[in-house]
């Protein structure tokens, strides 16, 4: 059962931008048969992952290959620390949400964990691989469950962890988009980690944005995964932001509104602040 608080977005088909030439049935074939097989390959690998060193290179390896197999260039922008910095030191990791892509490129440059609903854990085969990637599950339909998954959430932060989160809590189209919700930045704040923002922008190779790869309104995963396939010249551009130290923000509502204003400035776009500016008296003049 749903409630008030339940995350929700307004995108729907509509939202769709014109898909522009697809390619031709067999190069969409091969695609998902490429995407099928990459999965199955890290189903027979899953007993590697229990080895430190392997578990890594592994999991960067297979999201590529499924990024490979879908078509899709990613581009990444900033963040060479962040990219080549060693594991064990923790850090909330927050991006703008529009597509199941987006899990996928941001483990593609850093594997981690994630935070994800736990309708995933029910997923076949994925749900599964998902669950093996140490991620903590949300329940989202029972308030009552949130102090308790955002607790686990700081352990891991605090244990040295990476921890992807998705703050808007619902996939947007990308043209338009939520407002970062503050529940999980308590986490990084209980856990005493910086939080690191990255944008995501999904492009077709002309230069075009697009909204094509969006997984929104009610339609299945399979028909996001079909839409993709057709796609040509694909592009998502990764804009790592600086990391939002320990400290910085006075409390969640800050630190959400910190990490949101920078994800909006990497894309260029323009966002209301979330509080009204005070402003100072009017002052009358004398006539």
């Amino acid at each position: 059962m749903s409630h008030a608080w339940m995350p929700a977005s307004p995108c729907g088909d509509g939202c769709l931008t014109p898909a522009g030439d697809p390619v031709a049935l067999p190069r969409r074939v091969f695609r998902v048969a490429g995407a099928i097989s990459v999965v199955l390959l890290a189903v027979v690998a899953c007993p590697l992952f229990a080895f430190r060193g392997a578990r890594d290179p592994l999991a960067r390896f297979i999201f590529r290959s499924i990024l490979r197999a879908f078509g899709v260039r990613l581009a990444v922008f900033g963040g060479e620390e962040f990219r080549t910095a060693e594991p064990g030191r923790g850090a909330l990791v927050v991006n703008n949400h529009v597509s199941w892509l987006d899990i996928v490129a941001v483990n593609a440059v850093r594997p981690m964990r994630a935070l994800a609903k736990k309708e995933i854990a029910g997923w076949p085969v994925l749900g599964g691989l998902v669950a093996r990637g140490g991620s903590v599950f949300l329940d989202r339909e029972r308030l009552s469950t949130l102090p308790g998954t955002m607790a686990e959430l700081a352990d891991a932060l605090r244990a040295g962890s990476l921890v992807n989160v998705t703050p808007e809590g619902t996939t947007w189209c990308g043209l338009a988009s939520g407002r970062f919700r503050p529940a999980t930045f308590q986490a990084a704040i209980d856990g005493g980690v910086p939080v690191r923002p990255i944008a995501l922008r999904y492009r077709l190779a002309d230069g075009r944005e697009t909204t094509q790869p969006a997984f929104i309104g009610p339609e299945s995963l399979v028909d996001s995964l079909r839409r993709v396939a057709r796609l040509r010249g694909l592009v998502l551009e990764m804009h790592v932001c600086e990391e939002i130290a320990p400290g910085r923000a006075a409390d969640r509502r800050e630190l959400a509104e910190l990490a949101e204003t920078a994800v909006h400035s990497a894309l260029g776009t323009v966002r209301a602040p979330r509080r009204a500016p005070v402003l100072p008296p009017l002052v009358t003049v004398p006539e």
